[in-house]
């Protein structure tokens, strides 16, 4: 059977790789790749495999951060550099990385359900976690619950609020 509009046989048609959308959609994840690389902080950066023209690229993007058409240019760059790499190792290290931002955020989040549940119990509240902890300075953590919840009655700016959430993460920090 001959195809109507360019009179070839539909089985002499060869499968001839991806598609150009395909290969476009790849090409844009490099980039994001490429792109969550630079939104890295240094320390992070440093436990990522790359190579030294990687290294430049990624410092280079730094300085044009500001510089918003450049920047994008530049981070299509980045994007072709990527795509004559193995990444494998590369999403790896990230992956390790978005792994520990996950683990801090859920942990800062039960230090914020720690302090609200203090703020509405009070005293049977700080019990139960003296109860749980006992390295924790009660006098300390009553005097800043009280002082928060005055706070919070009084509609002043939450000084004693945001000092109860910092004590709660220095010492928890390690055991939550």
């Amino acid at each position: 059977m001959q195809n109507q509009f360019d009179g070839i046989p539909n089985d002499e048609w060869e499968d001839e790789g991806p598609s150009k959308s395909q290969l476009k959609r790849e090409s844009e994840a490099l980039q994001d790749l490429g792109e969550e690389l630079v939104n890295l902080k240094p320390t992070e950066l440093a436990k990522v495999p790359l190579d030294e023209e990687l290294q430049d690229a990624i410092a280079l993007a730094h300085r044009l951060k500001g510089k918003r058409e450049a920047w994008r240019r530049h981070l299509q760059f980045i994007g072709r550099l990527m795509r004559s790499r193995d990444t494998t190792e590369i999403e790896q290290a990230l992956d390790v990385i978005r792994s520990r931002h996950v683990a801090g955020n859920a942990r800062m989040h039960k230090l914020e359900l720690l302090r609200e549940k203090l703020l509405e119990q009070g005293d049977g509240a700080i019990n139960e976690l003296l109860g749980q902890y006992r390295d924790l300075d009660r006098q300390k953590l009553r005097q800043l619950v009280r002082q928060a919840q005055k706070e919070r009655q009084e509609e002043k700016p939450p000084v004693a609020f945001r000092e109860l959430f910092q004590y709660l993460r220095n010492e928890l920090e390690e055991v939550i």
